[in-house]
């Protein structure tokens, strides 16, 4: 399975993505391939292959053990497009433990975006880690309508999932959601907080909550490792 050298981007950087793929997709998992090995299902040189384990092993993807090889550290977590779950039940149904961090909390006045998507002119902010095995994987940013997020201020958010925060807590129940998926590089500060290079790829999700009313409940703009995050969806063609 050659590479493309006939591209710009440098050979350790696509056998990096190989690599990632290869355990996103559950093919890699506890010890990867040797050296010789890759070299050899991907033509390429020792060093291109050195430069990019090196890589995957700075961001935490993988493990050198000497004596015994290079590992697996991370568990991809799969999450079900078309159902409405929260970071900690996803994380859970993935055999892993959730936690979270609370940066910090604060009204803050919306940009003119999202104040035409939730008609509010301020929300109450708070931003979190999401943890994965105590590894963090993640930054959410949660905004509400005022009264509602100061209710929630009074819960300790290192502990609690905000989704049954809302619905066993708060009363909110019937949620749905429009959610939005893409790719972008982390910024500084999310890099700063989970550890990572500053060039790491995130899976950026928005979502807006509302219920069964059509009232605003939430919006949440969350970016999550895309070494540790995936969405899955059953499709069928109908004729």
């Amino acid at each position: 399975m050659a590479l493309d050298y006939t591209n710009s981007i440098p050979l350790y950087i696509q056998l990096k993505a190989k690599i990632e793929q290869r355990i996103l997709e559950g093919t890699y998992t506890g010890k990867i391939p040797s050296e010789r090995e890759l070299i050899d299902e991907y033509y390429v040189s020792r060093s291109t292959v050195r430069q990019a384990i090196d890589a995957l092993t700075r961001e935490g993807t993988l493990e050198k053990k000497p004596g015994r090889g290079t590992f697996v550290v991370l568990k991809p977590i799969n999450d079900w497009l078309g159902n409405l779950s929260s970071t900690s039940e996803t994380i859970q149904r993935m055999g892993m433990d959730p936690g979270a961090r609370l940066v910090h909390s604060e009204v803050v006045q919306l940009p003119e975006e999202l104040q035409k998507s939730t008609g509010l002119t301020e929300a109450v902010h708070f931003k979190r880690i999401r943890y994965a095995d105590n590894i963090p994987m993640g930054v959410e940013n949660n905004f509400y309508p005022t009264k509602l997020g100061k209710k929630i201020k009074k819960y300790d958010l290192n502990k609690v999932s905000l989704y049954d925060l809302l619905e066993q807590e708060l009363g909110i129940r019937s949620l749905e959601a429009d959610q939005v998926i893409r790719s972008e590089q982390i910024n500084k500060e999310d890099a700063k907080l989970l550890e990572v290079a500053a060039s790491t790829s995130m899976l950026i999700a928005e979502r807006k909550l509302v219920d069964i009313n059509g009232n605003f409940v939430e919006y949440e703009h969350a970016s999550y490792r895309s070494d540790m995050y995936s969405f899955n969806i059953k499709l069928s063609r109908k004729k």
